[in-house]
Protein backbone atom coordinates (compact mmCIF):
# COMPACT_ATOMS: atom_id res chain seq x y z
CA UNK A 1 0.00 0.00 0.00
CA UNK A 2 1.18 3.33 -0.86
CA UNK A 3 1.05 6.41 1.33
CA UNK A 4 -0.26 9.43 0.22
CA UNK A 5 0.88 13.09 1.12
CA UNK A 6 -1.31 15.99 1.62
CA UNK A 7 -1.35 18.66 -1.67
CA UNK A 8 1.46 20.49 0.03
CA UNK A 9 3.43 17.79 0.52
CA UNK A 10 3.10 18.15 4.42
CA UNK A 11 3.31 15.30 6.45
CA UNK A 12 0.60 14.63 8.35
CA UNK A 13 1.55 15.58 12.76
CA UNK A 14 -0.01 15.74 15.85
CA UNK A 15 -1.04 19.85 15.94
CA UNK A 16 0.10 19.66 19.26
CA UNK A 17 1.58 22.85 20.38
CA UNK A 18 5.31 21.10 22.01
CA UNK A 19 6.87 19.09 19.29
CA UNK A 20 9.61 16.81 20.14
CA UNK A 21 12.59 17.07 18.76
CA UNK A 22 14.02 13.72 17.49
CA UNK A 23 17.65 12.15 17.29
CA UNK A 24 18.26 12.92 13.67
CA UNK A 25 17.16 16.60 14.26
CA UNK A 26 19.85 17.13 17.18
CA UNK A 27 22.48 16.12 14.72
CA UNK A 28 21.55 17.64 11.59
CA UNK A 29 21.08 20.94 13.70
CA UNK A 30 24.38 20.63 15.22
CA UNK A 31 26.16 19.31 12.09
CA UNK A 32 24.74 22.98 10.74
CA UNK A 33 26.50 25.22 13.64
CA UNK A 34 29.62 22.93 12.86
CA UNK A 35 29.74 23.15 8.93
CA UNK A 36 28.92 27.20 9.52
CA UNK A 37 31.87 27.20 11.79
CA UNK A 38 34.11 25.16 9.29
CA UNK A 39 33.46 27.70 6.64
CA UNK A 40 34.69 30.43 8.82
CA UNK A 41 38.55 30.12 7.54
CA UNK A 42 37.71 30.08 4.14
CA UNK A 43 36.20 33.34 4.66
CA UNK A 44 39.43 34.78 6.74
CA UNK A 45 41.55 33.19 3.84
CA UNK A 46 39.52 35.05 1.00
CA UNK A 47 39.59 38.60 2.87
CA UNK A 48 43.57 37.98 4.13
CA UNK A 49 45.62 35.77 2.09
CA UNK A 50 47.23 37.88 -1.18
CA UNK A 51 45.95 36.27 -3.48
CA UNK A 52 42.12 34.74 -3.67
CA UNK A 53 43.62 32.32 -6.52
CA UNK A 54 42.28 28.57 -6.66
CA UNK A 55 39.14 29.84 -4.84
CA UNK A 56 36.23 28.93 -7.28
CA UNK A 57 33.63 31.95 -7.65
CA UNK A 58 31.46 29.90 -9.28
CA UNK A 59 31.38 27.61 -6.41
CA UNK A 60 30.59 30.01 -4.16
CA UNK A 61 27.70 31.44 -5.99
CA UNK A 62 26.11 28.17 -6.52
CA UNK A 63 26.63 27.52 -2.99
CA UNK A 64 24.98 31.49 -2.13
CA UNK A 65 22.03 30.57 -4.78
CA UNK A 66 21.35 27.30 -3.34
CA UNK A 67 21.49 28.79 0.34
CA UNK A 68 18.51 31.75 -1.08
CA UNK A 69 16.64 28.98 -1.94
CA UNK A 70 16.94 27.02 0.69
CA UNK A 71 15.90 29.82 2.83
CA UNK A 72 12.78 30.67 0.93
CA UNK A 73 11.65 26.79 1.10
CA UNK A 74 12.34 27.04 4.98
CA UNK A 75 10.30 30.12 5.48
CA UNK A 76 7.51 28.88 3.10
CA UNK A 77 7.43 25.67 5.36
CA UNK A 78 8.15 27.78 8.59
CA UNK A 79 11.57 25.25 9.50
CA UNK A 80 13.60 27.59 11.53
CA UNK A 81 16.01 24.83 11.85
CA UNK A 82 16.24 25.54 7.79
CA UNK A 83 16.00 29.05 7.34
CA UNK A 84 18.12 30.45 10.25
CA UNK A 85 20.83 28.12 9.48
CA UNK A 86 20.44 29.29 5.66
CA UNK A 87 20.80 33.16 7.10
CA UNK A 88 24.40 31.81 8.26
CA UNK A 89 24.98 30.37 5.18
CA UNK A 90 23.94 33.73 2.88
CA UNK A 91 26.17 35.53 5.13
CA UNK A 92 29.22 33.37 4.73
CA UNK A 93 29.00 32.49 1.24
CA UNK A 94 27.99 36.15 0.21
CA UNK A 95 31.51 37.27 2.44
CA UNK A 96 33.24 34.55 0.21
CA UNK A 97 31.28 35.62 -3.13
CA UNK A 98 32.32 39.37 -2.76
CA UNK A 99 36.16 38.88 -1.50
CA UNK A 100 36.54 36.95 -4.47
CA UNK A 101 35.31 39.95 -6.86
CA UNK A 102 36.61 42.39 -4.66
CA UNK A 103 39.99 40.86 -4.01
CA UNK A 104 40.30 38.81 -7.57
Amino acid sequence: MMTMLPPDGQAAAPSGGSESVSGLERVLRALSIVTLLMTVPQVIIVWSAPSVEGVSLLSWLSYLLSACLWLVYGLRKHDKTIYLACVGWILLDAAIVIGVLVRG
